[in-house]
Order: C-alpha cells, then structure tokens, then sequence
C-alpha cells in the first residue's frame, strides 16, 4: 500500500506528551509558520483510537505547534498533515518511525537533558503555572467584586424587581427586548436570551453570577460569555432604575 499523508481536524487528536517539554517561543514560531505555509514539513504519525479520534504516536511538538496554530487561525489550522498508522501498515510504518525519527531523536538526547535544558523547561513549567493562577486570580477577583456591587445594589434598592427572577421567569422574547435596550444590539439580545432560555430549562440559575458562568453565545468557532461580570452591573442598575 503506498504511503501518503491524510488531513486530519486537529481538534481529533490527543497527545500523552506534556506541552511543557517544549519552549513557548519555539511552539509559536512554529504554529506561525504552519499556518503561513499551511502545512507542516513534518507530518505528524498518530495511531488511530476510534473512527473520530487518533493519538500521537511520534510528533508531540508538531502537535502543539498545530494546536496553536488552530489557536491563532481557527479556519487554516484546523487540518495538519499526519501518517496514520492502521493495523495493516502498523509494523511497517512503527519500524519507520523507530529507524528515521527514533534515530534523530537520540542523535540529540545526549544533550536533550543537560543543567540548561532542564532549567528552561522548569522556567516554561513555572511560566505557564503563573499564567494559569493569574487567570484564576483574576476570575476570582471578578466575581468576588460582582458579588460584593450586586449586595449593595440589593441593600439600597430592596424594593425593586430582582434581576435574578426576571432571567430565571421572564419570557425569551421580553427578555431579548429588556437586554436590548441596556445596549445590547438586537442579535446579541436575541443569543443571549435563547441561551438563557436553554440554561434554565436545565437548572434555574442560582445567582447572578451564575447567570454569567453559564450563558454563553457562539463568537466564531468559540464560544464566549454572553455577559460580563461589568455588563451585568450594568444591566441590574439600570434594571433597578427602571422599577
């Protein structure tokens, strides 16, 4: 059977190699270079695990490469060229990689683990632990703040309608129509009061910061919150005012 490559949505693809074996800049280079030549150079070999899904067999840093190139460009990384091993080539090709790839790979090890290198990747490992406890601070911090504005809004306005109730009760198009016109355009409106819509029908929402873990709408291939913990600061004074 002859050998060639397949595009495979990079989304299918796991990898057990940690990302933190690699530098941050190298990753991105590379990532930036796939998606101007779209393709890499070196394709990736995965095994196949299920007809939705393939693991890395030799390729981790091509991986995360194209997994960041999916990142910046979600429309030309979302495909990377790979050999798939299947039962029927799966000793040849294993044989390859352990003769070609395998080869280069302990051509280098003698220096792969030297006091530098694993300096640098300690530094990428505690770089990327900052990064993650400084987003968790940070959403930590929003909500508290949501949380702290939302109870004084509570104490100096007892009387009013309370916010919760009317996205917990209010029916989806009046909802649309009371988001819209704190400034939300129309179709925002209309995205965030369907995902309303379907949340509750799960579970009523508990809070209002609930309200903001939980509504979130499609922006391009991802999915965001459809209100931040500002905007809904926002939203409950002028709600407030309007009772």
């Amino acid at each position: 059977m002859k050998l060639s490559t397949s595009l495979v949505s990079v989304k299918k693809i796991t990898c057990a190699a940690p990302l933190s074996m690699f530098q941050d800049e190298e990753v991105e280079q590379a990532a930036k270079l796939i998606l101007e030549s779209e393709g890499v150079i070196n394709p990736i070999v995965v095994r196949r695990k299920d007809l939705q899904s393939y693991e890395v067999v030799d390729g981790a840093f091509e991986y995360y490469a194209a997994l960041r190139a999916r990142e910046i460009d979600p429309r030309k990384g979302e495909t990377i060229g790979v050999f798939i091993i299947e039962p029927e080539n799966e000793e040849r090709l294993i044989k390859q990689v352990e003769l070609f790839r395998k080869q280069k790979s302990d051509t280098s090890g003698k220096t792969v683990w030297n006091s530098d290198d694993i300096e640098m990747f300690l530094k990428n490992l505690e770089s990327r632990f900052d990064k993650i406890t400084h987003q968790l601070l940070e959403e930590a911090t929003s909500k508290v703040r949501l949380e702290n504005e939302l109870e004084n809004l509570k104490k100096k306005k007892p009387k009013n309608t309370k916010p919760l109730e009317i996205f917990n009760k209010l029916p989806k198009d009046q909802l649309a129509s009371k988001l819209q016109n704190t400034g939300f355009s129309s179709k925002k409106a209309s995205d965030i009061a369907e995902m309303v819509e379907i949340e509750r029908l799960k579970e009523q929402f508990k809070s209002l910061n609930d309200v903001v873990e939980r509504v979130k709408i499609p922006s391009g291939r991802k999915l965001v919150k459809g209100i931040s913990p500002e905007k809904m600061l926002h939203i409950v004074d002028q709600w407030s005012d309007s009772n």
